[in-house]
């Protein structure tokens, strides 16, 4: 990719022109945007959805799985702290086997789902809600700027939007991060494109733990 071509690439979140290489390595090349610092992968590099979703059949997440609860407690546990009984939400992306759903509707609050491979009820984007959980899956959206805005129109002032995703730090731990090896993931934030996007959302943004955020409008 020359510099001119690579100058022209409009990132996905923030629609700026200007990206730059970050990283390469033997399966893919990686831009990263000046302004909001989100680094991603083209779309000439992304799978095909066939492809994608059979990479997804493989996951064995589910309720029954206690090692599994006890990862999405760390988005749960603070998201109940801070939620009121008896909330509405929705768990977007929620994946083969429904987990977050099934916990936080175990303390009283009511679960709208989505995921377009395995959940693909449109109704229930059209809803409005208390808060939104996405669970490791915002790495994979080919188009953040759609997708994120598009959640954040559907929580009602005062709501929250919980996210878990690993976060991007530097170069050198980027080249040597197992986490930009799954080829299913094609947007790496980091603190700063968080940051960013609790600006322009004039939004609050906590950093629960190194792969959890919450934001609240």
């Amino acid at each position: 990719m020359n510099s001119q071509q690579e100058g022209s690439i409009i990132c996905p979140l923030c629609l700026a022109c200007g990206a730059v290489d970050y990283a390469s390595d033997r399966a893919r090349s990686y831009l990263q945007c000046p302004q909001c610092c989100l680094v991603f992968v083209t779309p000439d590099q992304h799978l095909s959805c066939e492809d994608e979703k059979a990479i997804y059949d493989q996951h064995q997440n589910s309720p029954d799985d206690q090692n599994y609860r006890r990862f999405l407690s760390r988005l749960t546990v603070p998201l109940l702290d801070r939620i009121k009984p008896q909330s509405q939400g929705l768990d977007f992306g929620c994946g083969p086997g429904p987990t977050l759903s099934v916990m936080m509707a175990e303390q009283g609050h009511q679960m709208a789902l989505y995921d377009i491979y395995y959940a693909d009820h449109p109704l229930v984007l059209q809803a409005q809600y208390d808060f939104i959980t996405s669970t490791e899956v915002v790495e994979h959206l080919s188009n953040p700027n759609q997708e994120l805005g598009k959640l954040w129109a559907m929580i009602r002032p005062g709501g929250y939007l919980g996210l878990m995703t690993k976060l991007v730090t530097d170069k050198p731990s980027f080249m040597g991060w197992h986490y930009k090896n799954d080829l299913t993931h094609i947007s790496f934030f980091s603190v700063a494109t968080f940051n960013y996007l609790a600006d322009i959302w004039d939004a609050e943004v906590e950093f629960i733990a190194d792969d959890v955020i919450i934001f609240r409008k």
